[in-house]
């Protein structure tokens, strides 16, 4: 059974630093794009950034320039480095993988880390 589990969420205050990770385990045969979501109190559930097994990246405009993703294939591992933390990042942040499988390509969420960031 495959499973995403993350780390590294807490409080933290306006303008720190937080480092998210996430670790596949399982049977697992490759691991594609992975990535992570956010979603905050009565919104609905956005993409922060993802990460291609090439290693190319891509941000939402909220973060770019803040935020930094990573990954380690050898861990099958995606980090995400949160930096100038505002209030606005606030919320339970989730991490994402198209994994393969000996039948197939599967989708796979972890369950969430919070994130709360005071002013």
């Amino acid at each position: 059974q495959v499973q995403l589990v993350e780390s590294g969420g807490g409080l933290v205050q306006a303008g720190g630093s937080l480092r998210l990770s996430c670790a596949a385990s399982g049977n697992i045969v490759s691991i594609g794009d992975m990535g992570w979501y956010r979603q905050a109190p009565g919104e609905q559930r956005e993409l922060v950034g993802s990460i291609t097994s090439g290693g190319s990246t891509n941000y939402a405009d909220s973060v770019r320039g803040r935020f930094t993703i990573a990954r380690d294939n050898a861990k099958r591992t995606v980090y995400l480095q949160m930096n100038s933390l505002n209030p606005e990042d606030t919320a339970v942040y989730y991490c994402n993988a198209q994994i393969r499988l000996v039948l197939g390509y599967k989708e796979y969420w972890g369950q969430g880390t919070q994130v709360t960031v005071s002013p």
